[in-house]
């Protein structure tokens, strides 16, 4: 009797592990900054700074397989399906690890350069995936110092056979092109020459600063090539890795070394609102199903300039030949794809919006200043801290009324992290989420603690079905650093009200400086945000820069080409979901 009392008691619970969901086989959406383990940096060392970041990222499409480098990681990451991402150590890595690494893929080889100033190899593999890697050459030719190649960018033009490199990252120096060699190993082939220069006196997104706010001359790095129906793009990223308006431009040529022509219609990833701001200095490639998609670099820098993470958005090139990338909710959930799609990819969006914007929120415990009001500020540089670092404490939002609960981000901070190795015995986050529809009954929506351990910075979680709550609670169970510190806790769902209506009076004047334009709408009662979408046709209106409710209703928008007619429109959102675009607004 006892013995099948064990029994049943086995199968009782071998039901119940059946039951939990394997929420990273069952997910189809992703939700920038990407979730991966980003890797404790190790550039501040020295100075006893330690964060996780990412930045300058490079995703190649491989054999039909994504290979993800980014810099400083150690090592890389490899995907079948773009959305779950193994890290990879090698059995050979530079001693002083990869700085913006180039990559590139070409017939059964995948090739990978780092940034350098001095004479470092390319390396070569034939299965990445394993983390095997030879050198291909010893990169003996050597260039002056002071002009690279830093940020090097690895071209192979299948049409021609003919190999180049771009590379560049200063506020001095242009960005640099010249071929390469095949027959010798990828040596230079001819004397290099400049591509590009910047121009912050006709090209107002190229200022620095802040919303471009700064008269410091600004800086040009990522140089990347892509080759679409005959021309060549040479890419490049703008003005500053520490700012919002961080961003990917583009010129145009017929040939790889040009003469290029700049792209009146840049940038070309400019993502300045919302919560991951900033899009530059990444890549563009094809997915298995010809999409094009640009990665680019977002701005943390709390514990340092430099802290980053790592976003992509779709991308594609319209009938006309210009180059675009779509940041329309760029940090909102957005499907995977599965197959070709049409127009600039904004069917990838879920319409999934953010429920939790400025809604309470209790913690079990507060350090110091650090309240949980700042989790759902949408702001990565603010951030909730409890007492103590230890499982059970817990952050509840109550989103005020009852929601259809979809899709939860939760984004830690690094304060005061005593962390500088990337052991995953130690390295690792767990969590569990709860919803309520009372605040008294509570029932568990995701368990990290059925998942294999990992360390998840951006942790997005899809929950496998809706769930209609008013109340969303984290859980904690582990992570590595001291503190247990969080910048945002995320909800994404569906209310079950109507539409916002469609914002009025949208306004643009354009100042005597071309480079700026003074924006004004008419506030929407309820609203959540606004997304001025604009661009320099009616039909072309591929730029968004995203803004909350309550913030002003007026902005001067000092992003634009001197000389180049403007068109804007505006749509409102709330948790319900989006209005229809504004008429059209336009400015010689």
């Amino acid at each position: 009797m006892l013995a099948k009392l064990k029994f049943l008691h086995f199968i009782v619970i071998l039901l119940c592990l059946k039951s939990i969901p394997n929420l990273a086989q069952q997910q189809t959406t992703y939700c920038n900054p990407m979730d991966i383990d980003y890797k404790y940096n190790f550039e501040q060392l020295n100075e006893k700074i330690s964060y996780r970041s990412g930045a300058d990222p490079v995703i190649i499409n491989h054999k039909s397989e994504y290979f993800l480098f980014v810099t400083i990681s150690g090592g890389y990451w490899h995907s079948k399906d773009m959305l779950n991402w193994k890290y990879i150590t090698a059995n050979r890595w530079p001693f002083e690890d990869m700085c913006a690494p180039a990559a590139a893929s070409v017939n059964d080889t995948l090739f990978l350069f780092q940034s350098t100033f001095e004479s470092r190899p390319i390396l070569y593999s034939v299965a990445p995936e394993k983390g095997i890697w030879e050198f291909y050459n010893r990169w003996t030719p050597r260039l002056p110092k002071d002009i690279g190649p830093w940020d090097p960018a690895l071209f192979h033009d299948p049409d021609t056979n003919r190999w180049f490199m771009y590379w560049g990252s200063s506020n001095v120096y242009p960005i640099f092109g010249a071929e390469l060699d095949h027959s010798k190993k990828l040596a230079f082939k001819d004397q290099y020459k400049a591509m590009l220069w910047l121009n912050q006196y006709e090209h107002g997104w190229e200022r620095f600063g802040p919303n471009h706010s700064d008269p410091f001359k600004p800086f040009t790095e990522g140089a990347w090539m892509t080759k679409h129906k005959g021309k060549y793009y040479l890419q490049y990223g703008a003005p500053g890795t520490e700012y919002n308006v961080y961003a990917n431009g583009t010129y145009v040529a017929d040939d790889p070394l040009g003469p290029f022509t700049y792209a009146p219609y840049n940038p070309v990833s400019y993502k300045p609102g919302g919560f991951a701001t900033g899009a530059g200095h990444g890549n563009t490639f094809q997915d298995n199903y010809g999409n094009y998609w640009n990665t680019g670099t977002s701005w943390i820098g709390l514990n340092w300039a430099m802290e980053r993470r790592i976003v992509q958005h779709p991308a594609g090139f319209d009938k006309d030949g210009q180059m675009f990338a779509n940041t329309r909710f760029g940090d909102f959930p957005h499907k995977i794809t599965t197959k070709k799609w049409s127009g600039k990819g904004d069917e990838l969006f879920t319409g999934w919006m953010l429920l939790s914007y400025k809604k309470p929120v209790t913690a079990s415990t507060t350090l110091d200043t650090m309240s949980a009001a700042k989790i759902t500020d949408e702001n990565p540089r603010t951030f909730w801290a409890a007492k103590q670092n230890k499982a059970g404490e817990t952050l509840t939002i109550d989103l005020q009324k009852e929601q259809e609960v979809k899709a939860i981000q939760v984004n830690y901070t690094d304060y005061k992290s005593d962390i500088f190795d990337n052991d995953p015995a130690k390295v690792y986050t767990q969590f569990k989420i709860l919803t309520s529809a009372d605040g008294k009954k509570w029932n568990i929506a995701a368990d990290l603690t059925t998942e294999p351990k990992r360390d998840r910075p951006c942790a997005y979680i899809e929950l496998p079905k809706p769930v209609k709550a008013r109340y969303v609670r984290y859980e904690h169970i582990h992570v590595a650093s001291p503190v247990l510190a969080i910048s945002e806790f995320r909800i994404f769902g569906n209310g079950f009200g109507k539409l916002p209506p469609t914002p009025k009076k949208l306004i643009a004047v354009r100042q005597k400086d071309q480079r700026n334009v003074d924006l004004s709408w008419e506030k929407v009662a309820g609203a959540v945000g606004y997304n001025v979408l604009w661009g320099i046709a009616p039909d072309k209106l591929y730029q968004t820069y995203q803004f909350w409710n309550d913030e002003p209703n007026t902005f001067e928008l000092r992003a634009l080409n001197v000389g180049v007619p403007y068109y804007f429109a505006i749509e409102a959102f709330d948790e319900n979901g989006v209005s229809a675009i504004s008429e059209v607004a336009s400015i010689k």
